[in-house]
Protein backbone atom coordinates (compact mmCIF):
# COMPACT_ATOMS: atom_id res chain seq x y z
CA UNK A 1 0.00 0.00 0.00
CA UNK A 2 1.30 3.45 -1.24
CA UNK A 3 0.56 5.97 1.88
CA UNK A 4 1.20 9.67 2.21
CA UNK A 5 1.51 11.84 5.15
CA UNK A 6 0.07 15.92 4.29
CA UNK A 7 2.59 17.56 6.01
CA UNK A 8 0.64 20.59 5.08
CA UNK A 9 1.09 24.20 6.23
CA UNK A 10 -1.30 24.74 9.17
CA UNK A 11 -2.63 28.72 9.86
CA UNK A 12 -3.81 29.84 13.16
CA UNK A 13 -7.84 30.10 13.14
CA UNK A 14 -7.90 30.27 9.33
CA UNK A 15 -10.65 27.26 8.67
CA UNK A 16 -11.40 28.03 5.10
CA UNK A 17 -7.65 28.27 4.23
CA UNK A 18 -6.89 25.13 6.24
CA UNK A 19 -9.53 23.16 4.59
CA UNK A 20 -8.46 23.96 1.30
CA UNK A 21 -5.03 23.00 1.71
CA UNK A 22 -6.54 19.48 3.60
CA UNK A 23 -8.42 19.13 -0.02
CA UNK A 24 -5.73 19.84 -2.20
CA UNK A 25 -3.26 17.36 -0.02
CA UNK A 26 -5.86 14.67 -0.55
CA UNK A 27 -6.08 15.52 -4.04
CA UNK A 28 -2.16 15.61 -4.61
CA UNK A 29 -1.85 12.34 -2.97
CA UNK A 30 -4.78 10.49 -4.62
CA UNK A 31 -3.25 11.81 -7.95
CA UNK A 32 0.15 10.06 -6.79
CA UNK A 33 -1.19 6.48 -6.69
CA UNK A 34 -1.59 6.59 -3.06
CA UNK A 35 -4.58 4.51 -1.39
CA UNK A 36 -4.14 6.39 2.46
CA UNK A 37 -3.24 10.13 3.46
CA UNK A 38 -2.60 11.43 6.93
CA UNK A 39 -3.48 14.82 7.86
CA UNK A 40 -2.24 16.72 10.81
CA UNK A 41 -3.77 17.02 14.23
CA UNK A 42 -6.28 20.12 14.32
CA UNK A 43 -5.46 20.54 10.78
CA UNK A 44 -8.79 22.96 10.55
CA UNK A 45 -7.74 25.18 13.32
CA UNK A 46 -4.28 24.82 14.49
CA UNK A 47 -3.20 22.90 17.57
CA UNK A 48 -2.29 26.04 19.62
CA UNK A 49 -5.11 28.36 18.19
CA UNK A 50 -6.82 27.72 21.52
CA UNK A 51 -9.15 30.85 21.27
CA UNK A 52 -10.44 29.49 18.78
CA UNK A 53 -11.46 25.99 19.33
CA UNK A 54 -14.79 26.52 20.20
CA UNK A 55 -16.03 28.14 17.24
CA UNK A 56 -14.48 25.73 14.88
CA UNK A 57 -16.09 22.77 16.70
CA UNK A 58 -18.13 20.65 14.92
CA UNK A 59 -20.05 17.37 15.61
CA UNK A 60 -18.64 14.29 13.21
CA UNK A 61 -21.61 14.82 10.54
CA UNK A 62 -20.17 18.77 10.25
CA UNK A 63 -19.00 20.55 6.84
CA UNK A 64 -15.55 18.82 7.05
CA UNK A 65 -15.78 15.45 7.65
CA UNK A 66 -18.86 15.72 5.41
CA UNK A 67 -16.53 17.12 2.71
CA UNK A 68 -13.28 14.40 3.46
CA UNK A 69 -16.38 11.69 2.80
CA UNK A 70 -16.80 13.67 -0.58
CA UNK A 71 -13.49 13.48 -1.30
CA UNK A 72 -12.75 10.14 -0.31
CA UNK A 73 -15.33 8.53 -2.96
CA UNK A 74 -14.39 10.56 -5.31
CA UNK A 75 -10.75 9.77 -5.85
CA UNK A 76 -11.14 6.50 -4.28
CA UNK A 77 -8.24 7.23 -1.21
CA UNK A 78 -8.57 6.61 2.44
CA UNK A 79 -8.42 9.49 4.73
CA UNK A 80 -7.20 10.09 8.74
CA UNK A 81 -9.01 13.47 8.51
CA UNK A 82 -6.39 13.31 12.03
CA UNK A 83 -7.85 15.64 13.99
CA UNK A 84 -10.07 18.33 14.54
CA UNK A 85 -12.12 20.17 17.36
CA UNK A 86 -15.11 17.57 17.47
CA UNK A 87 -18.50 19.17 19.65
CA UNK A 88 -19.12 16.02 22.11
CA UNK A 89 -23.39 17.71 21.99
CA UNK A 90 -23.79 17.84 18.34
CA UNK A 91 -22.30 13.89 17.88
CA UNK A 92 -24.04 12.52 20.67
CA UNK A 93 -27.71 14.51 19.47
CA UNK A 94 -26.78 12.67 16.42
CA UNK A 95 -26.24 9.50 17.69
CA UNK A 96 -23.15 9.10 18.01
CA UNK A 97 -21.05 7.51 20.78
CA UNK A 98 -19.02 9.87 22.95
CA UNK A 99 -16.99 10.26 26.11
CA UNK A 100 -18.93 12.75 27.86
CA UNK A 101 -22.95 14.58 27.18
CA UNK A 102 -20.77 17.99 26.03
CA UNK A 103 -17.72 19.52 25.59
CA UNK A 104 -14.97 19.33 22.86
CA UNK A 105 -12.64 16.55 22.32
CA UNK A 106 -9.43 16.60 19.74
CA UNK A 107 -10.74 13.88 16.96
CA UNK A 108 -9.62 11.44 14.29
CA UNK A 109 -11.82 9.54 11.90
CA UNK A 110 -10.82 7.11 9.49
CA UNK A 111 -13.04 7.68 6.32
CA UNK A 112 -12.39 5.03 3.65
CA UNK A 113 -12.07 4.83 -0.10
CA UNK A 114 -15.82 4.37 -0.38
CA UNK A 115 -16.27 7.66 1.97
CA UNK A 116 -17.41 5.71 4.99
CA UNK A 117 -16.57 6.64 8.35
CA UNK A 118 -14.88 3.32 9.66
CA UNK A 119 -13.57 4.80 13.14
CA UNK A 120 -13.51 7.37 15.54
CA UNK A 121 -10.48 8.30 17.45
CA UNK A 122 -10.69 10.48 20.25
CA UNK A 123 -6.99 11.62 22.07
CA UNK A 124 -6.38 10.00 25.46
CA UNK A 125 -3.48 12.09 26.88
CA UNK A 126 -4.07 15.55 26.68
CA UNK A 127 -1.19 17.87 27.00
CA UNK A 128 -1.14 20.08 30.01
CA UNK A 129 2.62 21.50 30.10
CA UNK A 130 2.21 25.04 29.12
CA UNK A 131 -1.06 24.46 26.86
CA UNK A 132 -4.88 24.86 27.67
CA UNK A 133 -5.41 21.89 25.97
CA UNK A 134 -6.28 19.29 29.16
CA UNK A 135 -8.84 22.15 30.24
CA UNK A 136 -10.55 22.88 26.98
CA UNK A 137 -10.79 19.13 26.04
CA UNK A 138 -12.21 16.19 26.99
CA UNK A 139 -9.92 13.42 26.63
CA UNK A 140 -11.23 9.95 24.45
CA UNK A 141 -12.08 6.72 26.16
CA UNK A 142 -11.81 4.14 23.31
CA UNK A 143 -9.11 2.59 21.08
CA UNK A 144 -10.76 1.55 17.87
CA UNK A 145 -8.73 -0.07 14.96
CA UNK A 146 -9.89 -0.75 11.27
CA UNK A 147 -9.03 -3.59 8.63
CA UNK A 148 -7.76 -1.65 5.77
CA UNK A 149 -5.84 -3.28 2.74
CA UNK A 150 -4.99 -5.86 4.67
CA UNK A 151 -3.29 -4.12 7.78
CA UNK A 152 -5.08 -3.62 11.14
CA UNK A 153 -4.78 -0.14 11.48
CA UNK A 154 -4.76 1.99 15.13
CA UNK A 155 -4.92 5.68 15.63
CA UNK A 156 -2.83 7.93 18.30
CA UNK A 157 -2.45 11.62 18.49
CA UNK A 158 0.75 13.35 19.22
CA UNK A 159 1.53 13.52 23.07
CA UNK A 160 -0.12 10.18 23.37
CA UNK A 161 3.64 8.62 21.57
CA UNK A 162 5.23 9.70 25.03
CA UNK A 163 2.89 6.64 26.88
CA UNK A 164 3.80 3.16 25.20
CA UNK A 165 1.02 1.17 27.67
CA UNK A 166 -1.37 2.44 25.08
CA UNK A 167 1.22 1.39 21.62
CA UNK A 168 0.36 -1.99 23.98
CA UNK A 169 -2.98 -2.13 23.68
CA UNK A 170 -2.91 -1.56 20.14
CA UNK A 171 -0.83 -4.22 19.45
CA UNK A 172 -2.41 -6.21 21.85
CA UNK A 173 -5.26 -5.84 19.59
CA UNK A 174 -3.81 -6.99 16.75
CA UNK A 175 -2.42 -3.41 15.27
CA UNK A 176 0.07 -3.48 12.52
CA UNK A 177 0.22 0.16 11.33
CA UNK A 178 -0.54 3.17 13.59
CA UNK A 179 -1.24 6.34 12.24
CA UNK A 180 -0.20 9.19 14.53
CA UNK A 181 -1.16 12.75 13.47
CA UNK A 182 0.53 15.51 15.34
CA UNK A 183 1.35 19.18 16.08
CA UNK A 184 4.64 19.12 17.37
CA UNK A 185 6.67 21.90 17.74
CA UNK A 186 10.18 23.23 18.42
CA UNK A 187 12.70 23.28 20.20
CA UNK A 188 11.67 19.14 20.34
CA UNK A 189 12.96 17.78 17.66
CA UNK A 190 15.38 15.08 19.37
CA UNK A 191 12.02 13.52 21.16
CA UNK A 192 10.26 13.49 18.22
CA UNK A 193 12.98 11.84 16.02
CA UNK A 194 12.83 9.23 19.07
CA UNK A 195 9.86 8.70 20.16
CA UNK A 196 7.68 7.32 16.95
CA UNK A 197 10.57 5.48 16.26
CA UNK A 198 10.61 3.83 19.78
CA UNK A 199 7.17 2.72 19.30
CA UNK A 200 7.77 1.00 16.32
CA UNK A 201 10.44 -1.04 16.94
CA UNK A 202 9.38 -2.09 20.62
CA UNK A 203 5.93 -2.74 18.97
CA UNK A 204 7.08 -4.14 15.32
CA UNK A 205 4.54 -2.27 13.73
CA UNK A 206 4.85 0.81 11.35
CA UNK A 207 4.48 4.00 12.83
CA UNK A 208 3.34 7.02 10.43
CA UNK A 209 3.45 10.44 11.88
CA UNK A 210 2.21 13.37 10.19
CA UNK A 211 2.99 16.19 11.61
CA UNK A 212 1.88 19.88 10.23
CA UNK A 213 3.66 22.87 9.98
CA UNK A 214 3.23 26.82 10.62
CA UNK A 215 3.85 29.53 13.41
CA UNK A 216 1.77 30.34 15.86
CA UNK A 217 2.05 33.11 18.53
CA UNK A 218 3.29 30.50 21.18
CA UNK A 219 4.98 28.28 18.74
CA UNK A 220 6.17 26.54 15.93
CA UNK A 221 5.41 23.24 13.86
CA UNK A 222 8.90 21.68 13.37
CA UNK A 223 7.04 19.12 10.37
CA UNK A 224 9.41 16.33 10.14
CA UNK A 225 6.79 13.81 8.90
CA UNK A 226 8.05 10.20 8.91
CA UNK A 227 7.21 6.95 8.46
CA UNK A 228 9.09 4.06 10.38
CA UNK A 229 9.16 0.27 9.65
CA UNK A 230 8.72 -2.38 11.73
CA UNK A 231 12.61 -2.55 12.09
CA UNK A 232 12.78 1.34 12.89
CA UNK A 233 14.10 1.82 9.54
CA UNK A 234 13.07 5.59 8.32
CA UNK A 235 10.78 4.91 5.06
CA UNK A 236 10.41 8.52 3.91
CA UNK A 237 10.15 11.87 5.80
CA UNK A 238 10.66 15.31 5.54
CA UNK A 239 12.10 19.08 6.71
CA UNK A 240 10.01 21.51 7.84
CA UNK A 241 8.18 22.56 4.81
CA UNK A 242 4.85 21.92 3.47
CA UNK A 243 5.55 18.28 1.59
CA UNK A 244 3.64 14.90 1.12
CA UNK A 245 5.69 12.30 1.98
CA UNK A 246 5.16 8.82 0.96
CA UNK A 247 6.28 5.68 1.25
CA UNK A 248 5.09 1.92 0.33
CA UNK A 249 4.16 -0.55 3.51
CA UNK A 250 3.02 -4.11 3.14
CA UNK A 251 1.66 -6.02 5.54
CA UNK A 252 3.66 -8.87 5.00
CA UNK A 253 6.91 -6.77 6.63
CA UNK A 254 5.45 -6.73 9.95
CA UNK A 255 4.83 -10.54 9.88
CA UNK A 256 8.43 -11.27 8.48
CA UNK A 257 9.69 -9.03 11.47
CA UNK A 258 7.75 -10.21 14.02
CA UNK A 259 8.58 -14.11 13.07
CA UNK A 260 12.62 -13.65 12.38
CA UNK A 261 12.83 -11.34 15.86
CA UNK A 262 10.02 -12.72 17.93
CA UNK A 263 10.31 -10.39 21.06
CA UNK A 264 6.78 -9.67 21.39
CA UNK A 265 6.18 -12.91 22.56
CA UNK A 266 9.19 -12.56 25.62
CA UNK A 267 6.74 -10.53 26.93
CA UNK A 268 6.15 -10.72 31.01
CA UNK A 269 2.07 -10.71 31.19
CA UNK A 270 2.65 -10.93 35.01
CA UNK A 271 5.07 -7.94 35.12
CA UNK A 272 1.63 -5.52 34.40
Amino acid sequence: MKLALAQMAVEPADLSGNRRRAVDAVERAAADGCELVVLPELFTVGYFAFEAYARSAEGIGGETLTELQSLAAEHDIAVLAGSFVEDLELSAADGHDVPAPEGLANTSVFIDRAGERRAVYRKQHLFGYDSAESELLVAGDSVPTVDFAGFTVGVTTCYDLRFPELYRRLVDDGVTLVLVPSAWPYPRVEHWRLLPRARAVENQCYVAAANGVGRFEEAELLGRSTVYDPWGTTLASADDDAALVTATVTPEKVSAVRSEFPALADRRGDLG
